[in-house]
């Protein structure tokens, strides 16, 4: 599994603390989250840098780690959450069970329990690890880490987080592509990996 490798001494801060101060200014509607920091990584997950979420948002394509997991029934039913439409990305589009940054000196592990607990109270289950790879869009550059969890789960959304959760079949989904229904991350990413899920039941 990819795992993050941090230097000894904090990573240098990316871009040059009055830049990133000018992305927010820039920015007013992420300025409430500049507190929050993310590892800037190579392909090889080694730490290079720490970046304010504004600047990772912004447009620059620093490269930062992201956790997803799909939860499966045992019916191969996948649940999907709603996004918020307080979500500076894709509001309102459904998208993976679990999706979230991991802030800067966590493990990929540790992100994927944190995101999983604040979005769904999300916290008995076994990840298992299903596969890697790097997303861009116009707006960002992530190491997506995808994980799965497969059984009868009772979810609870967080409803800052998340404005709706229901579980959806392969056929749903598949008739729903092209429709703005989903995040674009969240097709590319269901081609990919649905026939490593279904193999898991």
């Amino acid at each position: 599994m990819f795992e993050l490798i941090y230097p000894d001494e904090p990573a240098p801060l990316v871009p040059a603390p009055d830049a990133a101060s000018a992305v927010e200014r820039l920015n007013p509607s992420t300025a409430f989250r500049a507190k929050e920091f993310f590892p800037v990584i190579d392909e090889g997950g080694f730490v290079t840098g720490m970046a304010a979420r504004a600047y990772c948002h912004s447009g620059a394509k620093v490269l930062h780690p992201v956790v997803h997991l799909h939860v499966m029934d045992r019916y191969g039913r996948l649940w999907l959450q709603k996004r918020s439409e307080r979500k500076d990305i894709q509001p309102g589009k459904w998208d993976t069970a679990v999706g979230g940054h991991v802030d800067y000196g966590e493990s990929i592990i540790e992100a994927l329990y944190r995101e999983a607990g604040e979005e769904l109270g999300f916290t008995g289950f076994n990840p298992i690890y299903v596969d890697r790879y790097v997303f861009e869009s116009d707006v960002e550059k992530e190491m997506i880490n995808v994980f799965a969890a497969i059984g009868d789960f009772k979810l609870h959304p967080d409803e800052d987080e998340v404005d709706e959760i229901r579980l959806w079949t392969r056929q749903e989904i598949e008739e729903s592509f092209g429709k703005s229904v989903f995040t674009p991350n969240f097709e590319k990413e269901f081609v990919r990996i649905i026939d490593k899920l279904t193999a898991l039941l």
